[in-house]
């Protein structure tokens, strides 16, 4: 299994938790509380990932990390974004230098 693969599993089984028993999963409690819930805890994790890539802790980077793209995934979910979204604009992205689309980012 690949990377990107177990990504794709990952984004799957957040998709059956809809509509889930919060009380039977994390990932249906997540969902049923919302974008803004879920989006303060995709800030928690990622300041516990920046943490751990400042005291130079890699172990804590990938733990941390795992964490931070599954709550990323978890929000996708909730505001109905599919990754498919997130690579078009990645690729729209390549087009252009990264100084262009942040000039671009910040005049619109």
């Amino acid at each position: 299994m690949t990377a990107f693969s177990q990504l794709d599993t990952l984004v799957a089984m957040i998709a059956t938790r809809v509509g889930g028993d919060p009380k039977l999963s994390h990932t249906a409690k997540l969902l049923k509380r919302g974008p803004a819930r879920i989006a303060k805890k995709l800030g928690e994790e990622a300041v516990e990932t920046a943490i751990a890539a400042a005291q130079n802790n890699r172990e804590e980077v990938v733990a941390e990390s795992a964490d931070l793209l599954f709550h990323l995934l978890v929000l996708w979910q909730a505001m109905g974004i599919a990754p498919a979204d997130v690579m078009a604009e990645l690729t729209r992205r390549e087009a252009q230098s990264g100084v262009e689309e942040k000039a671009a980012r910040v005049e619109e």
